[in-house]
């Protein structure tokens, strides 16, 4: 057991202490080296608040609020090896953000069918499986991720007939389908909130959380991340409902458990459909382990107060494990989890613990002491570190997902460097470290594409209530207009979410309709256009995923980094024992002296159409060791 007489050194072999250590440092933009200092390695817990001192000042609630949170792994026996195959493991799947993906009905909004009318694309892409973000019933507060209905499809994606015909079309392809599960919260206009805020000792009464003001205030000092508190009220109880995220998506108490019988119906439903699998969303939020105030020091730090309450909480894994076996069953569970850590990660989703089957883990999307919102370029060796760190040991126990885009970040060839005559070879570089990593390669649309930032006039053109509130924020306090919009700009989620460039037609033949969201640079960027051009980012993909089923040492085979220490430059093997694998890539935007490799060697794929003396500018190559 940990306690205030417990040294740092000792922290480090929790699993949630190591995890926890590692992220606060990270948040402060401060070297993980810090921690191994032996002076810091030294100190017991109950020193630091005399050391902290002012700049601390909540340092005694913070040291006790760590000790609980660490002590919920303290009888947790050591996880086994595995190297279990199964379908997901070898798969690369692709995430399609309906509303943006292609309108087959010709309104300006994504759907179903339009979907269904490209399902061959992704055939011919090569990708195993597709995710699709949420297409419930909503009102649409968060594109989708605040649900009404569980079992009606939103409007404006179709019916529930088109849902059943597009998992009838993608299992005709010899394709999986995923679907976005939102269960850490609702929409307000779902029935079960109407009726628990209406009656608060009827049916539905406690599937929120509920609680009455203190001291004429909100019930504690937690902030939403789509900004303000994280409480409002309604005028039919004197309780205020908890909110993570918008007013319109209230939490459900999954302490309740009626909610819990509720999710697990969902999932049978689906299923019984043909669905082969789930992204939970923010799934580690279900567990409150209270419902106190957050540290001021942590929300100071972490930009959002309350965290330590809810992100990793004490009955995380007893709710993740009764749905496992209550509804998943064999379907693939794919966790969203913002704020875990890798020894976190394991216990969520090592095979014995019967959770989860893998989990996004967010730590590789910024650099140290960084967020979407800053203005800055991306360092690629931060990239090469998070890779090592779940490539090498932590794939022997729990299987990593591998991803660098999604719909709530901004296109990372344009966080990495905006030259457009790099675009291209950086695009390709970072299909290389995807599809010869050792973990599920997660896609995001235009991705394949090189798709990058767009050009965003004004708010007026910002759809993402994220990008909107936050706006609001700044102004409110007192940022100057045009600083606010450059700061929204540089993190906005919708750069990600404009139509898929199919043409250079006027609406990039997404659709015959102005679009709900304008459209990106579609004369620079499509899939007709790339699809004819053998050197294209799209023709890259296709090769580089055929490789990666070729060459079963690219799934399973172990993962071995060469001259790891070393900046600018990231070499590994990979090697299943019947074939030998080598992979270099220079991170940065010169060129370098080209790392030496022992063995005789063949080129399978360059982002380069010629090799010189040394490592062109992001150049990435991979090789067949032959002896």
């Amino acid at each position: 057991m940990i306690t205030r007489d417990t040294k740092v050194s000792e922290l480090l072999n929790n699993p949630i202490a190591k995890d926890v250590l590692s992220q606060l440092v990270q948040y402060a933009g401060i070297n993980e080296k810090v921690i191994l200092n032996p002076i810091v390695k030294s100190l017991k817990l109950s020193t630091i608040p005399k050391f902290a001192g002012k700049a601390m000042p909540d340092a005694d609630y913070v040291i006790d609020t760590m000790i609980d949170l660490f002590n919920q792994e303290a009888n947790t026996k050591p996880l086994t090896k595995t190297n279990t195959h199964y379908w997901w493991k070898e798969a690369v799947i692709y995430q399609i953000y309906p509303r943006s993906f292609q309108d087959g009905n010709g309104d300006g909004i994504g759907d179903l069918r339009g979907i269904i009318q490209r399902l061959d694309y992704l055939k011919e892409l090569g990708v195993d499986a597709i995710w699709l973000s949420p297409i419930f019933d909503s009102p649409n507060d968060d594109n989708g991720y605040d649900v009404r209905d569980y079992r009606a499809i939103m409007t404006e994606f179709g019916t529930m007939a088109d849902a059943e015909e597009l998992i009838r079309q993608i299992h005709a392809r010899d394709m999986r389908l995923i679907l976005d599960l939102v269960v850490n919260h609702t929409s307000d206009e779902h029935e079960w909130f109407i009726d628990s805020a209406k009656n608060p000792q009827g049916e539905h009464g406690e599937y929120y959380i509920w609680r009455k003001p203190k001291n004429g205030a909100h019930p504690n000092n937690w902030h939403s991340f789509f900004s303000g508190p994280a409480w409002d009220k309604v005028d039919t109880r004197d309780e205020e409902y908890l909110h993570l995220f918008s007013k319109k998506q209230p939490d459900l108490n999954w302490e309740n458990p009626k909610v819990r019988d509720e999710v697990c119906s969902i999932i049978d439903f689906w299923r019984e459909k043909g669905v082969d699998g789930f992204r939970l969303d923010v799934i580690n939020y279900i567990s409150k382990t209270s419902l106190e105030d957050g540290s001021v020091t942590l929300g100071a730090l972490l930009q959002f107060s309350g965290i330590e309450h809810y992100f990793y909480g004490n009955r995380l894994h007893e709710y993740l494990h009764e749905l496992r076996k209550r509804a998943f069953g064999e379907a693939l569970i794919v966790g969203e989890t913002p704020g875990t850590g890798p020894e976190m990660n394991k216990l969520l989703t090592a095979d014995e613990r019967e959770e989860l089957n893998t989990v996004f883990s967010f730590d590789h999307l910024e650099n140290l002491g960084k967020n979407r919102f800053d203005d800055y370029r991306y360092n690629l060796n931060h990239l090469k570190h998070c890779l090592c760190r779940v490539e090498g040991d932590y794939a022997d126990y729990a299987w990593p997902s591998i991803f660098v885009e999604n719909h709530d970040n901004p296109r990372m060839v344009s966080k990495i460097n905006p030259n457009e005559e790099l675009r291209d070879v950086i695009a390709k570089l970072l299909a290389v470290l995807l599809l010869t990593a050792r973990g599920t390669v997660f896609l995001y649309q235009g991705q394949e594409l090189g798709a990058v930032n767009v050009d965003f006039s004004d708010m007026s053109e910002l759809r993402d209530i994220e990008s909107i509130n936050k706006f609001s924020e700044l102004i409110a306090g007192g940022t100057l207009p045009e600083q606010a919009w450059h700061t929204v700009l540089c993190g906005s989620r919708d750069h990600s979410r404009t139509p898929m460039q199919w043409t250079n037609e006027i609406y990039a033949g997404f659709s015959e309709h102005e679009p709900w969201i304008r459209v990106g640079d579609k004369d620079a960027c499509n899939v007709s256009q790339q699809l004819s051009e053998e050197t294209s980012v799209l023709r890259a993909y296709q090769e580089l995923i055929q490789l990666r089923k070729d060459h079963s040492a690219l799934v399973y085979g172990t993962f071995e980094p060469l001259e790891s220490a070393k900046e600018d430059v990231f070499c590994y093997y990979r090697d299943n024992g019947a074939e030998r694998l080598y992979i270099e890539v220079n991170l940065c935007a010169r060129t370098i002296k080209q790392p030496k490799a022992k063995g005789e060697m063949e080129l399978l794929f360059s982002n380069y159409m010629a090799q010189g003396d040394g490592l062109e500018p992001y150049e990435a190559n991979i090789y067949r060791v032959l002896k």
